[in-house]
């Protein structure tokens, strides 16, 4: 049995919009993806369910088909209110890549070969960098800014294959990366793969977070859009409420896909940058 099944007859995933979300306390997360690093045959694709996601993911089968291979995590507000509207329940905790990430490796005592995909070249690279002042234990590799052709990218496979890696960070933005993800990555490329989003522009102090007593009370989306309105103003004040129109057709027994606001496609979630190409 691996481990990934052990925690599943421990705290089996909940279903939500038909797709298994893992309802972990914020220990039991951390236990689980250290012991997945401690074994040499263990590989896991771990990515983040927000109410963003779930709006593309409503519109995007390929999308839903590979999140429903990957462990899922619950991010943010909005999934709790649709897990909470959907089965009565809230999840135990909040497990949001921003945070998640960086908990872990603290979490993680063995020294871990951790490559980094993704964001800007100066970006990454102040990332990274703070990552080896947070935990100094664990060796970091710059693989890839997140600008390289995503169709010809044997360049960065074969940097993946000689750097000889236990957890592999891509942030690409949603849905990229998790299709990235499903075409390029084998299990002897890494024992723990997690699509991070715009998690190196946060570390690298590219973009504030918001204050801790705003996420504490779970408020971090007022504080983005506040800083970058122009361009996060269509994720959240159209985002926000499709994806409770979405809830409410759940909840109403209707699982047809969201119907996509009038003025056009939502946004994928991308890093705080221009799109990589």
């Amino acid at each position: 049995m691996t481990v990934a099944q052990t925690f599943t007859q421990v705290s089996p995933p909940r279903p939500l919009f038909d797709l298994p979300v893992y309802d972990l306390t914020w220990p039991d997360a951390l236990a689980l993806v250290n012991e997945l690093t401690a074994q040499p045959a263990a590989h896991a694709h771990i990515s983040f369910l927000n109410a963003n996601n779930a709006n593309i993911m409503f519109g995007d089968p390929e999308y839903r088909a590979i999140l429903g291979q990957h462990m899922v995590l619950p991010d943010g507000i909005g999934i709790d209110i649709a897990s909470l509207v959907l089965s009565g329940h809230r999840f135990s905790a909040n497990l949001n890549g921003t945070d998640f990430v960086p908990a872990m490796l603290t979490y993680i005592e063995k020294s871990q070969r951790v490559g980094l995909i993704g964001g800007q070249a100066h970006v990454l690279s102040a990332a990274a960098e703070r990552f080896r002042r947070h935990s100094p234990w664990h060796q970091f590799i710059e693989i890839s800014d997140g600008f390289f052709d995503k169709a010809d990218c044997g360049a960065v496979i074969a940097k993946i294959e000689r750097s000889n890696l236990d957890i592999l960070l891509i942030g690409l933005g949603t849905p990229l990366q998790e299709k990235w993800i499903d075409r390029n990555i084998r299990q002897d490329h890494a024992r723990l793969v997690i699509g991070v989003g715009a998690l190196f522009d946060f570390v690298s102090g590219n973009v504030a977070r918001a204050p801790s007593w705003v996420r504490r009370l779970r408020g971090e989306w007022v504080y983005r859009l506040w800083l970058e309105p122009r361009r996060l103003w269509r994720r959240y004040l159209l985002g926000n409420p499709t994806f409770l129109w979405s809830v409410l057709r759940y909840r109403l027994g209707s699982r047809a896909a969201a119907t996509p606001v009038a003025t056009g496609q939502l946004p994928v979630e991308a890093p705080d940058k221009p799109q990589p190409r």
